[in-house]
């Protein structure tokens, strides 16, 4: 199964009512927004759970917080979590206002996050 399209159309929709030029990429099995040329959340379907993820890149310091809040992991591919990056399931994210708080907490950190290098 792809990704969540529906879920896709209210990030894009909070985004764009922020007035935040973005661009999306397909890429690792789902869809990933980029602000900045940096990865700014994302969406992954987890074969294992057979559930949609939001994928948040929030930074070392939110990430602590965050985990306590409702549908908030470590996200984690291979075993190995990434630092400053989480999922969270479909709870964490029910409301439009669940999935703004998450959006705003990737762009806060955005400035600060680095750039991929770009490949030749």
């Amino acid at each position: 199964m792809a990704y969540d399209e529906f879920l896709g159309d209210r990030i894009r929709q909070i985004i764009e009512s922020m007035h935040v030029d973005f661009f999306e990429k397909k890429m690792m099995g789902g869809l990933i927004f980029m602000v900045n040329d940096k990865m700014f959340c994302g969406i992954h379907f987890s074969k294992k759970t057979n559930t949609n993820l939001l994928m948040a890149r929030i930074g070392l310091e939110a990430t602590a917080e965050a985990l306590i809040m409702t549908g908030c992991h470590p996200m984690d591919f291979t075993g190995r979590p990434m630092k400053g990056f989480v999922f969270i399931t479909p709870d964490g994210f029910d409301t439009d206002d669940d999935l703004e708080y998450w959006l705003k907490l990737c762009l806060a950190f955005n400035p600060e996050a680095k750039a991929a290098k770009k490949r030749i």
